[in-house]
C-alpha cells in the first residue's frame, strides 16, 4: 500500500492534478492496492477529519481578516507603522513588515495579509521611488509572518494534526515571528542605504499620536483575541468568533467604511477560501490514516534513528526536506501529510512538539515565497502587476534572511519556547 501511496500521489503532483484532489485519489489507490479495507473510509476519514471543533477557528479567522481589510482596519495600521518607522531611510519597507506583523496577530494567514496589505503599501514604496520588483518582494516576504505571528492557520492545523495544544503553539509562535520581522527589518534598512533609495519615505506620514488615535480601535483587536486567549477567558477557537465580532465593530461602528452591503461579498471570498483548506484538510486525513495503519512512519523513525544518531544532523536533514516540500506542496497539505509522521520522530529525538511545529512552520512559509508554488509570491506579483521572473532576483536576499533565521529558530529552542515557560510556568 505504501508503494502505490507513494507512487499515484507523485504522478498526480506532476500531472498538475490539484492539491485536494490528488491526495484524496491517490488514498483510493492506495486502499484498492490494499484490498482488505472497505472504500466506506473514504466518506467516513474525510468526515472525521473535519469534524472537529479547533478546526471552526479558521473559517472565522479568514473571515476576520477579510472584515478588517474592507473595515479600514489594515489602512489604520499602515499609517500606524509608517508614523513610528516611516521617518528614517528605507521606513516605508520597514513600516511593510511592521504593519504585517500587526495585521498578522488577527487574520491569521498570509495570503490575506498580502492583498489587504500590498494593495496599500506597494504602489505607495513604488511611488517613493522603490523598484516595483523590490517593493513587492518585501511584501511577499513580510507576508509570511501571518502564519507565524499568532493566530496562524497553519499552526491551528499542526496543532490538530499532531494534538499538540494550540494556545502553547500560539505563545511559540511570537519569539520566531518577532525574529523574522527583526530580520526583515535590517535587511530592507540596509538594502535601501546601499541602494539610496527611500530617502523620501518621511513624506505624508501622519504624527505618532494622532496616528495612534486613529489606530487604537484597530489595535483593540488582537488585545482581545490574545489577551483571552492567554487569561483563559476563552479558548482559540472561541477567539476568532470574538475576532469576527471586533472587526465587524470596528469597521462598523468606529470607522464605518464596513456596511451591511458589503457583507455578502464578504462572506462569498470567505466560503471560498474555507472551502478549499477543509477539502485539504479532509483528504489529508484520510491519507494520514492509511499511511499510519501501513506502518510508515515507524519504518522512518527507524531509518532516521540507523542513518542520523544526532539530534542536529536529524534537524538538518528535516529542515532541508521540508524545505524542498514547501516549495511543491500547499502548506496545508504538507503540515497535515507530514506533521503527524515526522512530529514522534522528532520527540524521540527529544525534541520539544511544539518547538517542531514551529520549525515546521516556518520551512514551508519559506515556501510560500520560492517558485514553482510560492501563494505570496504570486499574490504579491499579482498586486504590483509584475511576472515572477522580474521579482526573483529581488527575492534572494529575503529567502536567504529567513533561512538565516530558520537556522537559529533551529537550533536555539529557547526563542520558540521562552514565551510558554515564562507566562504558562511548562518547562
Amino acid at each position: 500500500m505504501n508503494t502505490a501511496l507513494a507512487l499515484s500521489l507523485a504522478i498526480f503532483f506532476l500531472a498538475g492534478v490539484p492539491i485536494a484532489v490528488a491526495i484524496g485519489l491517490a488514498s483510493v489507490i492506495g486502499i484498492e492496492a490494499h484490498g482488505r479495507l472497505p472504500l466506506l473510509l473514504v466518506a467516513q476519514r474525510m468526515f472525521t477529519g473535519i469534524d472537529s471543533f479547533p478546526l471552526m477557528a479558521i473559517p472565522l479567522f479568514i473571515l476576520a481578516g477579510n472584515l478588517m481589510s474592507a473595515g479600514g482596519i489594515s489602512f489604520r495600521l499602515v499609517e500606524l507603522a509608517k508614523s513610528i518607522v516611516g521617518g528614517i531611510q528605507g521606513g516605508l519597507a520597514a513600516s511593510c513588515v511592521l504593519t504585517c506583523m500587526m495585521f498578522a496577530s488577527v487574520s491569521g494567514s498570509s495570503v490575506a495579509t498580502t492583498f489587504a496589505i500590498g494593495a496599500i503599501l506597494i504602489p505607495a514604496m513604488v511611488r517613493h521611488g522603490y523598484p516595483a520588483p523590490m517593493a513587492a518582494s518585501v511584501q511577499a516576504s513580510s507576508a509570511e509572518l501571518g502564519v507565524l505571528i499568532p493566530p496562524s492557520i497553519p499552526l491551528i492545523l499542526y496543532g490538530v494534526s499532531t494534538d499538540t495544544s494550540i494556545g502553547q503553539l500560539f505563545l511559540a509562535g511570537i519569539g520566531p515571528g518577532v525574529l523574522v520581522a527583526g530580520a526583515l527589518t535590517a535587511l530592507v534598512l540596509i538594502m535601501c542605504r546601499i541602494r539610496g533609495i527611500g530617502l523620501e519615505d518621511g513624506k505624508d506620514r501622519q504624527k505618532i499620536g494622532a496616528s495612534v488615535l486613529a489606530a487604537l480601535p484597530a489595535l483593540i483587536v488582537p488585545v482581545v483575541i490574545l489577551g483571552g486567549i492567554y487569561t483563559g477567558v476563552f479558548t482559540p477557537t472561541e477567539a476568532s468568533a470574538a475576532a469576527v465580532a471586533a472587526a465587524l465593530l470596528v469597521g462598523m461602528l468606529f470607522y464605518r467604511e464596513l456596511k451591511f452591503s458589503d457583507l455578502p461579498e464578504i462572506l462569498k471570498k470567505t466560503v471560498l477560501a474555507t472551502a478549499a483548506i477543509m477539502l485539504i484538510i479532509s483528504a489529508a486525513a484520510l491519507f494520514s490514516f492509511l499511511i499510519t495503519r501501513s506502518g510508515l512512519p515507524n519504518e522512518i523513525a527507524a531509518w532516521f534513528k540507523d542513518m542520523f544518531e544526532s539530534r542536529l544532523a536529524f534537524l538538518l536533514v528535516v529542515n532541508l526536506m521540508l524545505l524542498i516540500v514547501g516549495m511543491f506542496i500547499e502548506t496545508s497539505a504538507a503540515i497535515l501529510v507530514l506533521a503527524p509522521i515526522l512530529t514522534p520522530i522528532a520527540v524521540a529525538y527529544g525534541v520539544d512538539p511544539v518547538h517542531f511545529g514551529l520549525i515546521i512552520v516556518v520551512n514551508l512559509a519559506l515556501g510560500m515565497i520560492t517558485p514553482p508554488l510560492g501563494v505570496n509570491l504570486f499574490a504579491a506579483c499579482a498586486v504590483a502587476n509584475l511576472s515572477v521572473e522580474k521579482i526573483i532576483p529581488h527575492l534572494f536576499w529575503f529567502v536567504l534572511t529567513v533561512f538565516g533565521a530558520l537556522m537559529v529558530i533551529t537550533y536555539v529552542p529557547a526563542i520558540t519556547l521562552w514565551p510558554m515557560q515564562t507566562i504558562l510556568g511548562i518547562n
